[in-house]
């Protein structure tokens, strides 16, 4: 298979940095989060999942240069007064590594200024040459604090394509969260990792064990209106009342199925519901790493990802999406009506009053 070596490495990487995830989730302190300077929380496991997810990958894939595209960076962690959350991290991060029962093992322990440098390693800007990893280290850091959906998500990019992606989703049933699924025996068990490479599926195992992997594939729903729907559990982060809108002119029945970060794309990739829709507020740019690794897990499960004018989303241009208004997902009998819907839900909003 191809990339096999580099999904290994991507595979260990997130799933260890989910597991220092999960343990900071289950003892999650006030002091933990930090205001950044866009006001987004951002927590001890933010840094320290990226610090694991950059050592790692280095560490695996020692032969290769190594660009990693990711959120974070130490300028925080550099300010005066950050000495002991940048300790508590720095021990998180040695106290996860020695859980890892790999044959090659971490040969030191890693100091405050090693930790520094690997999160620093997420500073690389992409772009159209060369392989670049793109990493969110916490995709959906409020639902991380609020104790729901959040993900681990890690792609790679050749050329300015996405030829691999792996989502750490720690907090997705095992089950399908589509409907009231209360009564499976099952429905307590959570925890997904889905991964794709570009011609070989989509892929998804329980993230804590060695489970053979099951293929998935995306919603076969063809009527819309037996078709649900997914998106942002923030209203902050998409346009919930524009999302209203396309649903009403498809006839979609089912209300909307909120939950937070990229775990969308992967509930979307196995089946969970039929289309994805996101509106930003004017003015927001997306960042690639909201959507790399989802991106290949939905199209390679037979999905269709685009932006609201329906062109393939571009991430070749740096840390930024340059796209049409909002980003879609859908299968591909469902695709024609939902851009249809999206242009006529946009056209009316332009011609509505301001208010």
């Amino acid at each position: 298979m191809a990339y096999e070596k580099e999904l290994d490495a991507a595979k260990k990487a997130a799933s260890l940095a989910a597991r220092l995830c999960q343990k900071v989730q289950k003892a999650l302190l006030e002091s933990d989060v930090q205001s950044k300077s866009d006001k987004s929380p951002v927590t001890v496991a933010d840094y320290g999942s990226q610090a694991v997810v950059s050592l790692l990958l280095q560490r695996e894939l020692s032969s290769e240069p190594f660009s990693l595209v990711a959120e974070e960076d130490s300028a925080d962690l550099r300010k005066d007064g950050s000495q002991d959350i940048l300790e508590r991290i720095t021990k998180l991060v040695n106290d996860t590594l020695a859980t890892e029962d790999l044959l090659k093992p971490i040969d030191s322990t890693l100091s405050t200024d090693d930790l520094l440098r690997a999160i620093d390693c997420g500073t690389s800007e992409g772009g159209p040459n060369g392989r670049h990893w793109v990493l969110d280290p916490i995709d959906g850091t409020k639902g991380f604090l609020r104790g729901d959906q959040y993900a681990v998500a890690l792609g790679l990019l050749e050329e300015g394509k996405v030829v691999l992606g792996v989502l750490a989703c720690p907090n997705l049933p095992l089950v399908s969260i589509a409907g009231n699924n209360k009564n499976s025996s099952s429905s307590d068990e959570k925890g997904c990792l889905f991964y794709a490479t570009i011609g070989s599926g989509t892929y998804m195992q329980p993230l804590d064990s060695n489970s053979d992997p099951v293929k998935v594939h995306v919603s076969s729903v063809e009527n819309p209106e037996d078709a649900s729907f997914f998106e942002s559990f923030e209203s902050a982060h998409s346009l919930h009342g524009l999302s209203s809108s396309i649903a009403n002119k498809l006839g979609v029945k089912a209300p909307p199925v909120r939950i937070d970060s990229q775990a969308k794309y992967g509930a979307l990739s196995r089946g969970d519901g039929a289309i994805y829709l996101r509106f930003p507020h004017k003015g927001y740019r997306e960042k690639i790493w909201d959507h790399v690794a989802g991106a290949i897990v939905v199209t390679e499960a037979g999905g269709i990802v685009t932006d609201a004018a329906g062109k393939a989303l571009d991430f070749s241009k740096g840390k930024h999406l340059d796209l049409d208004t909002g980003i879609i997902v859908a299968n591909e009998k469902l695709m024609p009506l939902l851009l249809k819907a999206v242009r006529d839900s946009l056209a009316e909003q332009e011609k509505a009053p301001s208010l």
